[in-house]
Order: C-alpha cells, then sequence, then structure tokens
C-alpha cells in the first residue's frame, strides 16, 4: 500500500519526501546511537535495533486504520492521555528514574505519560476542531473546553515532572488552536498566562533555578550545573568544519552526560562536523515543511480530521526540535528532550513513528485509502 501509485502529484511529491526523510533520519539516528553509546554498559545499538522494529509497527498499524476510525475515537484519545498521565503518579505504580516519576513498567518495557499524551492529544484535538473548528472565531467560549483538557494533561506532567514534554505539547496545541481559527487576543493572553506560570515553575524548584544559573553561564560553574553545557560546547569546538570522524568523538567517552540520548547532536557535530550538522538540520527541516504541506493540502480539500493532525504532528516536531538545539548550543537552559528519530528513546522513536504513519495516511490520496 505505501509503494501503491497515487492519482495527485502534489501529494505524491509529499509522500514520497516524507517517507524518504523519515527513513532517513531512523538510518542516522541508529549510526549514531550506535557511535555516541559506544562507550557505556547495556548494548545500546541493539536496544535501539529492536526499538526500531517496534516503531516500524506501530508506524504500520496507524497508517492502515482508516482516519474515520481515529475521528471517532477522539474523547478516547484524551481519556487515553489522562489516564497514562495519572496512573504513573499512584505510590507503587510509576517507575522512577532520576527522581522523576514518568514510566509506566509493563513487563520489561516502560511506556513514557508524555510520550503517550502527545499521541492522544492529536487525536482529541484533531477530533474535536474537526467538529467544533469553525465555531471557534464566533464563539470564543469554545477555546476554553479543549484548552481546560490539555491543562489538565500539562499540569499532571508538570507533576511528574516533566517540564519540557508539558511545554511542547502545551505549544503545539495552543498553536493549533491559533491555526484553527481561534481570535489573536485569546491567543496573546494564553502567552502571557503560559509565560507567568512557566516563570513560575522554574522559580519555585531549586534544581530548574540552578539549571537557568547555568544556562546564562555555564562556565562559571563548569563542573556542577553548567558541566553538561560545558561539555557540549566542547563537542561543538571540537568538529570545527568537517568533525573528527564517525566514531571518533571525544566527549561521549564519559565528558559528555546523556550523549546518546539528549545531547545527541553535539555528538553529531564533534563527529561530522558544522557541515554534518547543517545537513541533519536540513533533512528535518524538509520534513517538517512537508508535514505542513500536508497540512496546508489536507484543509484546502476540507479534510479537517487529517489537516489539524498533521498540523498537530508538525508543531510538536518543530518545537522539540528547536528545543533541543537550542539545549545543545546553549541557546536555550539544560532540559531532558529527545531529538526525534535520532536520539535513543523506544518511547519517543515508538510514538514518533506512529504519528508520522497519521501523517503519510493522510498525505495518501483519498481515492487509495478510502478513509
Amino acid at each position: 500500500m505505501i509503494f501503491a501509485a497515487v492519482h495527485n502529484p502534489f501529494v505524491s511529491k509529499s509522500f514520497t519526501q516524507l517517507l524518504l526523510c523519515w527513513l532517513a533520519l531512523l538510518a542516522f539516528g541508529l549510526i549514531m546511537v550506535s557511535s555516541a553509546a559506544i562507550a557505556l554498559n547495556g548494548n545500546y545499538a541493539n536496544k535501539h535495533l529492536v526499538f526500531l522494529v517496534v516503531a516500524l509497527l506501530a508506524f504500520f498499524v496507524t497508517f492502515i486504520v482508516p482516519l474515520r476510525v481515529w475521528n471517532s475515537l477522539y474523547l478516547a484519545g484524551w481519556l487515553g492521555a489522562l489516564a497514562f498521565a495519572v496512573v504513573v503518579l499512584l505510590p507503587g505504580v510509576g517507575h522512577t528514574v532520576n527522581g522523576a516519576t514518568r514510566w509506566l513498567q509493563v513487563g520489561g518495557f516502560t511506556l513514557q505519560a508524555s510520550e503517550v499524551a502527545k499521541f492522544g492529544l492529536m487525536i482529541y484535538l484533531a477530533g474535536y476542531l474537526h467538529r467544533y473548528g469553525e465555531q471557534l472565531s464566533v464563539e470564543p467560549a469554545k477555546i476554553f473546553v479543549p484548552l481546560s483538557m490539555i491543562a489538565v494533561v500539562g499540569a499532571l506532567l508538570v507533576v511528574e515532572p516533566d517540564l519540557g514534554s508539558a511545554v511542547v505539547i502545551v505549544a503545539a496545541s495552543v498553536a493549533l488552536l491559533f491555526i484553527a481559527g481561534a481570535q489573536l487576543r485569546y491567543f496573546l493572553l494564553l502567552l502571557v498566562v503560559a509565560g507567568g506560570l512557566l516563570a513560575l515553575l522554574i522559580w519555585m524548584e531549586p534544581y530548574r533555578m540552578q539549571r537557568l544559573l547555568a544556562f546564562i553561564d555555564p562556565w562559571a560553574m563548569p563542573f556542577d550545573g553548567g558541566y553538561q553545557l560545558v561539555q557540549a560546547l566542547i563537542a561543538f569546538g571540537r568538529g570545527e568544519i568537517f568533525g573528527l570522524g564517525l566514531g571518533e568523538g571525544i566527549q561521549k567517552l564519559f565528558y559528555l552526560p546523556e550523549a546518546h540520548n539528549d545531547f545527541i547532536f553535539a555528538v553529531i557535530a564533534e563527529e561530522l562536523g558544522v557541515v554534518g550538522a547543517l545537513t541533519v538540520l536540513a533533512v528535518y527541516s524538509l520534513f517538517i515543511v512537508q508535514i505542513f504541506a500536508v497540512a496546508r493540502a489536507q484543509l484546502s480539500r476540507g479534510e479537517l480530521f487529517a489537516g489539524y493532525c498533521c498540523y498537530f504532528v508538525g508543531l510538536i516536531f518543530a518545537f522539540q526540535l528547536l528545543i533541543n538545539l537550542g539545549v545543545n548550543t546553549g541557546a536555550l537552559p539544560t532540559k531532558g528532550l529527545t531529538l526525534p528519530f535520532i536520539s535513543y528513546g523506544g518511547n519517543s522513536l515508538i510514538i514518533s513513528s506512529a504519528m508520522i504513519g497519521m501523517v503519510l495516511r493522510c498525505a495518501y490520496p483519498r481515492e487509495v485509502r478510502r478513509g
């Protein structure tokens, strides 16, 4: 079905470019995880390969299920996101790592609440806007229904704590509501309120304040709060234009924490240089642009559910890319967020692939996908 002929030239081009970019990012991610985790015990390359197989299965599931089925389950999407966010916080149920309770352990696998929330809220928001989106401009109160439901899930994620994921999800959700027709004054009000809440959350937690201070001047505390950023910046400096060569990086050898995960872009810059880093950014940018192109095309055809799903996915990836790059380069305070498809992490890889399955399903012509 994926490689079947399509009738619309625009959709065919978008579908092909999206598929090729996604496969390229998956392959590159496997290579970089193998390189970045080479000094770590645990055979991360093989684990990532297993996650990759599961991710492909998740992709095929979302790709083959008709869009009308997902649309009919829009409330279940929110309930699923809420249920996971609540369950992981129950005493003795949630799995805790480094002081954060973000996972639900099922057998030998863990499910991260924030990743489940991304997929669930994608379905919920697209379904809600498909039904009520046209009323947002004439009945402003309609915006408070999805906002309140998003806020509940976001608040639970903050409690875990997982502030980074909560920021990405809330930002993508609010941006989607604006795209759907929410009035500008409400959008600006939401930005002010969200900014104030974010500042308050940072002020309330000493470790977040320490990260902020380390961000302002990491070299003032190179062996404390600024250690991770300093080591990442050293990796960028060592890479120069063409890099040290694939597998030749030094910072991943126990100098740079989370080199295979949150800071894998610093490893890319060290080993492949500015040229390699910019090439990755170019592929990722094309990938996101094509997702937005599919979203616009779907809305122009009146396929509201498909269009809003694609916009949400594109916004999630765009915000996560910007934050991850900002953290790696010192433009933003240190925050644990993966680079989708490239960083090590089963939950991110699987859910991100499932979301791309939805986008490619939407990119298929209606005559072929039939729903």
